[in-house]
């Protein structure tokens, strides 16, 4: 359609991406399969050659192009696929009656050579079911037992429409397990908790990548802290001997120590960052939820707040640590540098007091010489009078050769001193 307005380029891009991250109804009994690969931000294209493979291999057709997300019915199974900033989620639903709900995951019927072939590293491997209420009512005994005997928690959903329950743990099949049940949940209703329950489970992985990183570079910023008090300390006590030795040597280990603490701050500032981004998806999710309390069970807020909190606020106070450690070692290193500057401003100081020095020498030699060099000339001048004068005495001028050349005497040095002066005024005047 033609309008009759100019539209910006990005129009369709930012209204486009409202619906990038989009649900699929579900309607109970159903299961779904759901999958979280790391690739990093430059594995979208390999991940989008698999996706193309797995089309192929049911015989769908091959779309040109691929998105953030694209959703296809395989036949035995409807596939979403999503792309994330640093993953790519493929979620596989099928709706039907089923005996266990975790049993016989829907991957299985996936190629298994696809499978092993997935780009990157799958961080969170889900099977999740969703039942109908006219299942009998699970008491807590029953819920343990249906999860392999561990504690399990759940809430009210949607407002008492649902119930959700999880153990977050991997069982001997490799997946975590999720169950949901249908209180009366429209389709529209069910395919959102799915999906915010699969969402919170894969960024609360992807939250928790940096907490063993955290600890991983703790012994490192213990070292460099202990290192930087000392630097400090062998600051604050060196006297002025051997002091140009003593500060070459300070800078050498304060630049080696900043080194250090910007190499840990490149390795961890995008994954705490990201963490702490993922964390605030996750509370916002959680609080989509509408969740009520099951009597005798934690919630999912309630979990996930007491353990995924402090490994955020780890990973956030490791990053503030950098952070001082760095700045402490610039101050450092500024207050030695200002002590360099100070030494060097004595040195320069003492430098042009002892260049001073040899240059009034110099003057005191250089008026030496000068008066040297007005009897020299005097000398040579009233010598050159002599021979001449002594030539006429010889020809018979009768003048007196001796008597002459002590009557020229003050003439030639007074000329010879008046000579340098106006040359050494000139000279001066020139510069």
């Amino acid at each position: 359609m033609s309008l009759p307005f100019k539209e910006h380029r990005l129009r369709h891009v930012v209204t486009d991406e409202l619906h990038a991250r989009t649900f699929e109804p579900l309607r109970a009994p159903e299961r779904v399969s759901h999958l979280a690969a790391v690739s990093g931000e430059r594995g979208s294209g390999r991940n989008v050659e698999h996706l193309k493979r797995l089309l192929s291999h049911f015989g769908l057709p091959i779309p040109e192009t691929v998105d953030q997300h694209y959703w296809t019915d395989l036949g035995p199974m409807r596939l979403r696929w999503e792309r994330h900033t640093e993953f790519v989620t493929y979620t596989f639903s099928k709706r039907g009656a089923f005996v266990h709900p975790f049993a016989e995951p829907l991957l299985d019927d996936l190629p298994q050579d696809w499978l092993r072939e997935l780009p990157g590293e799958v961080i969170t491997a889900t099977s999740l079911a969703i039942e109908t209420c006219n299942q009998p009512e699970r008491a807590n005994e029953e819920l343990v037992a249906l999860f392999d005997g561990n504690p399990v928690i759940g809430s009210e959903v949607v407002g008492g429409a649902g119930r959700a329950w999880s153990d977050h743990k991997i069982h001997a099949d490799g997946y975590s397990w999720i169950l949901l049940r249908d209180c009366g949940l429209s389709d529209n209703q069910a395919g959102r908790l799915a999906k915010r329950v699969l969402e919170i489970n894969a960024y609360r992985a992807m939250a928790l990548l940096g907490f063993p990183l955290a600890r991983s570079v703790s012994g490192a910023l213990s070292d460099a802290d202990r290192r930087l008090a000392m630097v400090a300390s062998r600051l604050s006590s060196q006297g002025a001997s051997d002091q140009p030795a003593f500060e070459s040597e300070l800078l050498g280990e304060l630049t080696s120590l900043a080194a250090d603490i910007e190499a840990v701050s490149a390795r961890t500032t995008y994954r705490f960052d990201a963490s702490r981004a993922y964390y605030g998806m996750i509370q916002q999710r959680l609080e989509q939820l509408r969740q009520n309390r099951i009597e005798g069970l934690q919630t999912l807020s309630e979990f996930l707040d007491a353990r995924l909190a402090p490994a955020v606020a780890t990973c956030e106070a490791t990053q503030r640590r950098q952070h001082d450690l760095a700045e402490r070692a610039a101050r450092i290193t500024s207050l030695l540098r200002a002590r360099v500057d100070v030494s060097l401003q004595e040195q320069n100081r003492r430098l042009l007091e002892s260049m001073d020095r040899r240059a009034h020498l110099q003057v005191r030699l250089q008026e030496t010489v000068e008066g040297l060099s007005v009897i020299a000339i005097g000398y040579y001048g009233v010598g050159l009078i002599g021979y001449a004068l002594k030539g006429l005495q010889s020809g018979g001028a009768p003048i007196d050769a001796a008597l002459w050349m002590g009557i020229a005497l003050p003439f030639v040095i007074g000329f010879a001193w008046f000579g340098l002066r106006r040359i050494k005024r000139r000279l001066a005047g020139s510069e």
